[in-house]
């Protein structure tokens, strides 16, 4: 699916109340592209994203877990780097059942835990919007690729 299809699918999929979590390291380039795209949707220029609720879950999002239950939510999207064997900014939507069997995220285990956790204890639809990383190196920047993918993806949730 090319890159505009798969923010397509994404904007199809929110429904109910959506709770978008952002998973990553801030620290380690395209690995932030999670807390990062929380933070660009928390901007006091964006129109408020109702109903969604962001939440900034780092590389634990174990530890949020009673949090998002708390809030039964009818729509999870858990955002991460995840190795999508693509160019760098590539965008994807990743059910949680092929998470860590067919894609690498680097918190592929807890991603798989927390996902299986979420659907169980909500029944809420959770999947992961997985974008390609070029780099993960410590303390660098986010990619330009990550930065123009991030930017589409808030456009799309700007118009949910």
């Amino acid at each position: 699916m090319s890159h505009n299809e798969e923010l397509i699918r994404l904007r199809n999929r929110l429904q109910g109340k959506v709770l978008i979590l952002g998973i990553g390291n801030p620290l380690r380039g395209d690995d932030a592209a999670g807390p990062e795209l929380i933070r660009r949707l928390s901007s006091p220029s964006l129109p408020t994203l109702k109903p969604m609720l962001l939440l900034d879950v780092g590389e634990v999002p174990e530890n949020y877990v009673g949090k998002i239950v708390k809030e039964r939510p009818d729509t999870v999207v858990l955002v991460d780097a995840v190795d999508l064997g693509a160019s760098p900014g590539t965008v994807r939507v990743v059910e949680k059942d092929d998470i860590g069997a067919e894609f690498f995220s680097t918190h592929s285990v807890s991603l798989n835990m927390v996902a299986d956790y979420i659907d169980k204890e909500t029944s809420a639809d959770v999947f992961v919007l997985g974008i390609q990383p070029g780099n993960l190196a410590f303390k660098e920047e986010i990619s330009e690729p990550v930065r123009e993918s991030l930017e589409k993806i808030v456009k799309v949730l700007e118009r949910v």
